[in-house]
């Protein structure tokens, strides 16, 4: 009993999206990803790529895009456990102008249940799109 407490208790998956209902985000086709300052860039061309791959043109952060519909921010924790992972990821769609959080999806995953990467990023930014179907 005691090593099924144990294992439980190290099982830890949780995913979350919340979407503003007035967002459209079925309406975006230029989004800005803005790069996590101290970042290597790994989750930062992830998140550009899983947006490309929904259809949308990604701009370079730091450059001013004639217009963008949304600007993408991430923020992500890494821990170690024998190897590092990505132990928790938050990405938040954001209006431009004012900088009000359309959208907000999160994922943690502890060791027994972690994702690679590429997944976590998948896992978040694919629950805010179902979530925003849902508002339809």
């Amino acid at each position: 009993m005691a090593v099924s407490v144990f294992t439980s208790g190290c099982a830890v998956n949780r995913t979350k999206a919340t979407v503003d209902p007035s967002a459209g985000l079925d309406k975006l086709r230029v989004v800005q990803v803005r790069k996590l300052e101290g970042e290597d860039g790994t989750i930062h061309q992830l998140v550009a790529a899983n947006l490309r791959a929904r259809g949308m043109r990604v701009v370079e952060d730091g450059k001013a895009p004639e217009r963008v519909d949304a600007v993408v921010t991430y923020v992500d924790k890494w821990t170690w456990d024998i190897t590092m992972y990505l132990l928790e990821l938050t990405v938040t769609i954001r209006e431009p102008k004012t900088d009000y959080p359309l959208a907000t999806g999160h994922s943690l995953h502890t060791s027994f249940t972690r994702l690679s990467p590429s997944q976590m990023v998948d896992e978040v930014i694919g629950n805010i799109f179902k979530e925003s179907e849902k508002n339809k």
